[in-house]
């Protein structure tokens, strides 16, 4: 019998204390995940999303918790937004520390000769050249106002293999995969490390939006994946705050996979 039990709360031990975080994708799933916990583990939050208003509930959910966030609007499909989101950070602590690039968007899932010009578009912008761009402004700060950092991209276990249902999204990460790796070899020699995560089936409002368009994707994710369940959130979002924290020093140029065995 499949041992469904788990947890995703656990005891914070100031894993990311004195740092200064920024967080795209933050207004929801993964992203609003790992705003919570970082917080939590002592940073202080810069959180970055299209959807103002959820961003400002999050931040507000932080603060009266004791912790230090703030909120800047962002859109991934326009590189100076992008720059600017970079740039505010800056202006609010002077400094960055540490990025965790995490927005994305999800394509009309469809065989890849039914997929539109426009999806291809909208998957390249905003899964993979939004985290080039990301990247690139995020280093630029910490060269600037820091001696390193670390830098966390958000791929897929899609990206590790063929994907007939998700063909433009899981290019594009692979891509991201790519772009990261080559990150890590640029920036190593100034201190800033860069890292990816590859997460499986996770309980997000996008994986609520493919089953919705494709029914049966979550009995099918959890009979692949060898825990037989969804990740939460904040269990990817823990894999990320490792990789951002001291604790992973020695690591740049890996991939992660956070996917219950789904990849193995």
């Amino acid at each position: 019998m499949t041992n469904n039990t788990h947890t995703t709360d656990s005891t914070s031990i100031g894993l990311l204390t004195g740092k200064v975080l920024f967080i795209t994708g933050a207004s929801r799933g993964i992203g609003a995940a790992a705003a919570r916990l970082f917080a939590s583990e002592g940073a202080a939050v810069v959180l970055a999303a299209r959807s103002t208003d959820a961003l400002e509930r999050i931040v507000k959910e932080i603060r009266a918790d004791g912790h230090v966030a703030d909120a800047v609007t962002l859109d991934l499909a326009d590189p100076a937004s992008i720059r600017a989101a970079v740039d505010h950070v800056e202006e609010l602590h002077g400094r960055l520390d540490g990025a965790f690039n995490n927005g994305a968007v999800i394509q009309q899932p469809g065989p890849l000769d039914t997929t539109s010009d426009e999806d291809i578009d909208a998957q390249f912008a905003v899964n993979f050249r939004s985290h080039w761009t990301a990247m690139t402004a995020e280093a630029a700060l910490m060269r600037r106002t820091s001696t390193g950092g670390a830098i966390v991209n958000t791929s897929s276990i899609g990206s590790r293999r063929a994907n007939p249902v998700l063909p433009a999204y899981a290019a594009m990460k692979r891509a991201l995969n790519s772009i990261t790796e080559t990150a890590a070899k640029t920036w190593g020699p100034e201190g800033i490390r860069v890292n990816g995560i590859t997460p499986g089936g996770t309980a997000t409002e996008m994986i609520d939006e493919w089953e919705a368009a494709t029914p049966g994707i979550v009995e099918a994710n959890n009979a692949a994946t060898p825990l037989g369940r969804m990740a939460e959130p904040r269990e990817v979002a823990e894999a990320a705050a490792w990789l951002l924290s001291d604790r992973a020093s020695y690591v740049t140029g890996a991939i992660v996979p956070v996917d219950g065995g789904s990849g193995a």
